[in-house]
């Protein structure tokens, strides 16, 4: 058993899907590698990957870049090449069912429709593996669901999804230092763009 920690980010590789509401799990991992001085500069088993010290753990970031739904053949031949217990596995992908800017981090379960964790879980036979997953919420009226996770973010959900990445690296070195139950206790929520505005206090009534 290793003492690694591996930090998967889903997506699709290429540049066509660079900015896409799908590749919110590849950009958080990057702005984690970024942060800790950490650059991915080698494939090995079909994923992008970088390597170091990171929170005092010696970690290992990975991009799959094999597709969305078929993560699981690069995420399993990772952990067990390097003997990477599920405890030390962490997955960061979008969700479709979390509404846009919702946080929510869980230390095992189902794949809950997203096809890159279902594949690791799958590859990995366990669901004892903890995920990050970041909302982006349900396409617009009659949208196909596929068209809009290809998408590129509008706006202010620009805004939204780099928060959501700040989020996600504070929680994933949460889970480094002290588990994932604090992490979960701490970062599970609504980051601040996605919050409506809070509604002015009641004002006095004018005297006569």
């Amino acid at each position: 058993m290793s003492d690694l920690y591996l930090i998967a980010g889903l997506g699709n590789p290429g540049a066509r899907y660079e900015n896409t509401r799908h590749n919110i799990g590849f950009r958080a991992v990057e702005r984690f590698a970024a942060k800790h001085g950490l650059t991915f500069g080698k494939i090995e088993h079909k994923a992008q990957t970088a390597s170091g010290t990171a929170i005092g753990q010696r970690v290992l970031l990975a991009k799959p870049q094999t597709f969305m739904n078929v993560s699981g053949e690069s995420v399993q031949p990772l952990a067990s090449f390097y003997k990477v217990p599920p405890e030390r596995l962490i997955v960061v992908a979008d969700d479709l069912d979390l509404p846009l800017g919702t946080v929510r981090l869980r230390k095992s379960g189902s794949s809950g429709g997203q096809n890159g964790l279902k594949s690791i879980l799958q590859r990995l036979g366990t669901q004892e593996i903890a995920r990050v997953r970041l909302g982006i919420g349900r396409p617009p009226g009659r949208m196909d669901p596929t068209d809009y996770v290809l998408g590129a973010w509008k706006g202010d959900e620009a805004i939204i999804a780099v928060e959501m990445q700040d989020r996600a690296v504070a929680a994933i070195e949460t889970w480094l230092r002290d588990g994932i139950e604090l992490a979960m206790s701490r970062f599970n929520g609504v980051v601040e763009s996605a919050k409506p505005p809070a509604s002015p206090p009641p004002q006095p009534p004018v005297a006569p």
